[in-house]
């Protein structure tokens, strides 16, 4: 099986937009998604989803390299290119947890998974230094953290 990468989770949230409903997704809301994805992919799953490190950043978590694919769209919502889109990549047990992951986490704006990621022990422990931009936040933290937020 091919090996998920960070696109592929962007991707199937934003194949999960409801654009009628006026659903859209900056990628400030896309970056924390994408963390929420990986953060109970390991609680759930004890794996990671994709291998690409998160990053502390200014405004919370960050996958680098997602966020420089979908800068040039600015604070606007970001457009879906699915070209290279193949859902079948994830595992019938990975799609049920990021539609979970969209309809827990996706009705919040970006500004709202911004402020509650900064609560969160992973953000908080990855930043007690006063280091925030550039910062790893460890698989291991963000393990433990979310095993403490899924109901079992």
């Amino acid at each position: 099986m091919k090996k998920v990468q960070p696109i592929d989770v962007a991707n199937f949230f934003l194949s999960a937009i409801d654009e009628d409903a006026g659903d859209l997704i900056s990628n400030l809301k896309m970056q924390k998604l994408v963390y929420y994805a990986q953060g109970i992919h390991l609680a759930m799953f004890d794996e990671e989803l994709f291998s690409e490190e998160i990053r502390a950043w200014e405004h919370g978590p960050v996958v680098p390299e997602l966020y420089h694919k979908f800068k040039s769209f600015g604070r606007g919502a970001i457009e879906p290119n699915f070209e290279s889109f193949d859902i079948d990549i994830f595992t019938q047990k990975q799609k049920e947890m990021l539609k979970e992951v969209y309809n827990t986490f996706g009705q919040f704006s970006a500004w709202m998974l911004r402020n509650m990621t900064h609560e969160e022990r992973p953000w908080v422990e990855t930043t007690k230094n006063g280091t925030i931009i550039g910062s790893v936040i460890n698989k291991k933290l963000l393990t433990e953290y979310f095993k403490t937020q899924i109901e079992d």
